[in-house]
């Protein structure tokens, strides 16, 4: 039986979570622990915000669209500027006050409920 590395779980890990963030809607946010949780990860929010790091070497993941579990933009710092993941969701209708978004609640798209 083939055994798998550390590095190959993490490569896995990593194009799981991409796959996704990619299916979260334009003007939707969601948590890193709903990914991880969603992936059978809980627990591992940090990890999904690595992967989120490393995504920015690829194109078409909108990794701004992942918040932390009360709609901070946690990530902010890991983006081309300061503001930029607050543009790019501004761009797509959502408001944002104090680097957090207004409405989370009603914004928050789960991926244990949607991709069922």
């Amino acid at each position: 039986m083939p055994t798998t590395n550390a590095s190959e779980k993490r490569t896995n890990f990593f194009q799981d979570v991409y796959e996704v963030v990619k299916l979260i809607p334009p003007g939707r946010v969601t948590s890193y622990g709903a990914i991880a949780a969603y992936l059978g990860a809980k627990g591992s929010a940090r990890m999904v915000g690595w992967a989120l790091i490393a995504s920015h070497a690829q194109h078409g993941i909108p990794a701004y669209r992942v918040v932390n579990r009360n709609g901070l933009l946690t990530g902010k710092q890991h983006f081309e500027s300061s503001h930029a993941m607050q543009a790019h969701l501004e761009r797509e209708g959502i408001q944002i006050k104090d680097d957090q978004v207004v409405d989370f609640d009603k914004l928050f798209w789960d991926p244990a409920k949607e991709l069922l």
